[in-house]
């Protein structure tokens, strides 16, 4: 089920997100003191408490009482998506992309230009490279990528 974040989720949010940050940035960053030092859960959940902008546009994939996965939209722009790596590949991130098409008008997005698991899931899902590329705090490119408004 997905629905929207509330403030009593914000920990688990916050987990999944360093979680996902750890296992798929740090290989190609190496920066130990950002991702095991400034990058924590309880600074992370701080960002997502009650009537914050983050937790008003974010939404998680529950099950079973378990949050799996979460998404947050701002516009049509997916900012985050991510599912806990456990659950990867069952389909959870799929439901939260099209959720994100469907009830917003997702069609944007960027993501690590390392990141070609990710991208590769955005582009079965509809999402091209636009060739636009960022450079995002000073040190992590990023890459744009947009649905055709047609699929």
């Amino acid at each position: 089920m997905i629905r929207p974040a509330k403030p009593q989720d914000a920990s688990r949010i916050a987990e999944i997100i360093i979680t996902n940050y750890r296992v798929n940035f740090y290989p190609f960053f190496r920066n130990d003191e950002f991702y095991f030092s400034e990058l924590n859960v309880v600074d992370m959940a701080a960002e997502y408490s009650e009537g914050s902008e983050e937790l008003l546009n974010t939404y998680v994939y529950e099950d079973n009482g378990v949050i799996k996965g979460i998404i947050r939209v701002n516009g049509t722009e997916v900012v985050k998506l991510y599912v806990e790596p456990q659950f990867q590949s069952g389909g959870i991130g799929a439901e939260l992309l099209q959720f994100a098409v469907e009830s917003f008008g997702a069609d944007n997005l960027w993501a690590l230009e390392y990141n070609s698991r990710g991208i590769a899931f955005y582009e079965r899902h509809g999402f091209q490279l636009t060739g636009e590329k960022m450079i995002e705090d000073e040190w992590v490119p990023l890459v744009k990528l947009a649905r055709n408004k047609q699929e």
